[in-house]
């Protein structure tokens, strides 16, 4: 007990020293940016290594800030890796993943009818308790139906789509993806918010940063504490940038695609620095997964040193780029070595607002602010999930593989390739592997492209498995998985049945509606 008054006596005062005074003279907590990018891959930035170095604008902020070198997603696709965020739990414990196939992963298109649960506490829901007013911008991607809108979970505005920008559709098998403000419908994406498949060419991102702009203006004049979460989607196939920024950069599509985000992100921190609100305003960029090497090199960014990506567990599908900006609170010029996840986010943030976890529920995320401000390393495991299935853990500089897989042969021979040039023997496998008995071990520091297994018979092997066996199996022994969320499709909700569907035989009848109206019920 006395170490937790300690630790909560240790909050308060940190936070107390970073507010502010409001209009009233309480003291005001730091604001809250959350910058997360769509499929950016963790070598697609200048401070990364990216050889083009095209983000002079990120590249200062991690100068300016602090770099985490080992941060990862929850899961290594969109959807499950935002309810993790937005809840500090593993998409097992909140819901967002499929029973239907092992290790099969799943998202959110329009024919899915489930979402984030009502019983999950979402970040902005628990900031209020703090008197913060919360925005989204961009990419919601936790259900479509009425009772998931994010204005019903906390959020107080919201600019954006309940999906990606998947498209174009005929509107008559399916529509259109919308674009919503607040509850109204705006448009759609390829109709009133064009997107020019041909060139690349929209003015998305564009919108997107007058979105943040116009929002932290309005707070700042209002002494209202905010929390942004910037969740946009230029990077994620179709790719697409606004006219300034098509054929500027060296990498073709995909590059003008980050190096406009690069350039959002400095009128961010420009207006934050314009408006003397930089040392009270917490900023943290990072992505949902690794770069999905199926669309590129054309459309799909870098991941580095690391194996694989998008889809898989293997590093370049989990390993994100990290980068926290707190000017007068963060050290500048700092590297972090700290394990963490992208569900830290929401522990952090909560810390930063003087609140408490919720209580009655297992939190995964871990408050980084010592590691921010103090650079403690703590040691934590960081577990990697396909659907209900644990494929892997790191602990240390060790991860173990339990199972390996990329995608099926089948998905394979049609052209799928999730490690296009990166076949290693044994590790990238096109049939599930099981290796639950012995699983394979890397060193990531010597091996990041985790291509040379420790020997079995070996002291390092042993002496690992030692370490990793008893968290593994703590682990399993208390989890209680939350209500699988994406099992369903509905063949009848747009008339049209994505891959799989059928051979699920999980179609529900009568069909559910979407909002392919102008409003959203409430």
């Amino acid at each position: 007990m006395a170490a937790v008054a300690a630790a909560m006596r240790w909050r308060l005062l940190l936070v107390m020293g970073a507010a502010v005074l409001g209009t009233s003279g309480t003291p005001q907590p730091p604001n809250i940016l959350l910058l997360l990018m769509d499929d950016m891959g963790w070598g697609d930035l200048g401070v990364y290594g990216e050889p083009s170095r095209e983000t002079p604008n990120l590249d200062r902020m991690a100068a300016e800030g602090m770099l985490f070198s080992n941060f990862y997603t929850a899961n290594p696709l969109c959807s499950p890796s935002r309810a993790a965020l937005l809840t500090g739990r593993l998409p097992i414990r909140n819901g967002f993943y499929t029973t239907n196939a092992q290790a099969r992963n799943a998202y959110t298109p329009q024919e899915i009818v489930g979402g984030i649960p009502d019983t999950e506490l979402l970040l902005p829901e628990l900031l209020k308790g703090a008197g913060y007013v919360s925005k989204i911008v961009g990419k919601w991607h936790l259900g479509h139906r009425p009772r998931f809108h994010p204005l019903k979970h906390g959020f107080d505005e919201w600019f954006g789509s309940p999906n990606c920008h998947f498209g174009p559709y005929d509107n008559r098998a399916r529509p259109n993806i919308p674009v919503y403000r607040d509850w109204e419908m705006v448009g759609r994406f390829y109709e009133e918010f064009p997107i020019n498949q041909k060139t690349g060419e929209a003015n998305l991102t564009q919108i997107y940063l007058q979105e943040a702009l116009d929002f932290i203006k309005r707070q700042q004049a209002a002494q209202h504490p905010f929390f942004l979460y910037w969740a946009i989607d230029a990077t994620h196939a179709p790719v697409y940038a606004s006219k300034p920024f098509l054929g500027t950069s060296q990498r073709g599509r995909y590059g003008d695609a980050v190096r406009e985000i690069d350039d959002s992100v400095g009128k961010i921190l420009n207006l934050l620095r314009d408006l003397k609100v930089a040392e009270n305003t917490f900023v943290f960029f990072t992505s949902d997964n690794g770069a999905a090497l199926i669309s590129a090199p054309k459309e799909g960014g870098s991941n580095g040193p690391f194996l694989c990506g998008k889809q898989t567990t293997f590093e370049g599908g989990m390993r994100e780029p990290a980068i926290v900006w707190w000017p007068g609170r963060i050290p500048a010029g700092q590297v972090s070595h700290q394990l963490g996840s992208i569900m830290d986010l929401f522990t952090t943030s909560l810390s930063l607002a003087g609140l408490e976890p919720p209580g009655d529920r297992v939190i995964d995320g871990l408050d980084l602010l010592p590691a921010m401000l103090q650079g403690q390393l703590m040691e934590r495991p960081i577990f990697y999930y396909r659907g209900n299935t644990l494929m892997a853990v790191t602990l240390g500089q060790y991860k173990a593989h339990f199972w390996t897989w990329t995608n099926s042969w089948e998905e394979f021979r049609q052209g799928v390739d999730f490690c296009p040039g990166q076949n290693v023997s044994g590790v990238t496998t096109h049939t599930q592997e099981e290796h639950t008995k012995l699983p394979l071990i890397f060193h990531l520091g010597r091996d990041p492209g985790e291509r040379y297994p420790l020997s079995f018979a070996s002291t390092e092997y042993l002496n690992v498995l030692g370490r990793i066996t008893p968290v593994v199996q703590q682990h399993q022994e208390a989890l209680v998985p939350g209500q699988p969320q994406l099992n369903v499709c509905n063949q009848a909700v747009m008339n049209w049945a994505p891959p799989g569907c059928e051979k699920l035989g999980k179609c529900l009848t009568p069909p559910e509606s979407v909002p392919v109206k102008c409003s959203w019920p409430h």
